[in-house]
């Protein structure tokens, strides 16, 4: 990453936390995924560290962004993911500050993930690309009451039907 890239990203970081700090934006959701803890400053910290920069560049123009940092036994693997109908400029800010409040909340943790209204962002020290993640879950639901119920059940069934019969 080159010098004006890093600068780049120090000051969309520090606008993001200013901007996290005065709107207050919460996170859904998080895990820390793993009891496996990093040493402050080492190796691993130093690749996690470039491999959010990474994916801040990665994944707004598909809003879709994956990559892997170092070597063993101190290599990265990271992922972000935005909503689809996510700006890209809310999905930059999005990504920045998952990628700062997952570290806060599992400070030294080789694994996490957090979720937002608008972004996913997981990192790992074992390669999970292309699997399948079953652990890492949670639940919402919608409390609101409907108008017409019998319609929107209607729709429902009949919306996941059609998916049903796609796969």
């Amino acid at each position: 990453m080159s010098f004006s890239n890093s600068a780049s990203f120090l000051c969309l970081l520090a606008f993001s936390l200013l901007a996290h700090t005065v709107f207050g934006a919460d996170p859904l959701f998080h895990f820390c995924s793993t009891p496996e803890n990093f040493t402050a400053n080492g190796p691993y910290e130093v690749n996690l560290n470039k491999l959010t920069g990474y994916l801040y560049y990665q994944t707004p123009p598909t809003g879709f962004g994956q990559g892997s940092i170092g070597q063993y036994p101190d290599q990265t693997y990271g992922l972000a993911l935005c909503r689809g109908d996510a700006s890209s400029s809310d999905c930059k800010t999005c990504v920045v500050d998952a990628g700062s409040e997952i570290r806060k909340r599992c400070p030294y943790n080789k694994a996490a993930i957090i979720w937002y209204d608008n972004c996913l962002f997981k990192y790992s020290n074992d390669g999970f690309f292309g699997q399948i993640d079953n652990r890492n879950k949670f639940y919402m639901w919608n409390v609101k009451v409907v108008s017409e119920p019998a319609t929107f059940n209607g729709k429902t069934k009949e919306l996941l039907t059609q998916l049903a019969n796609k796969s």
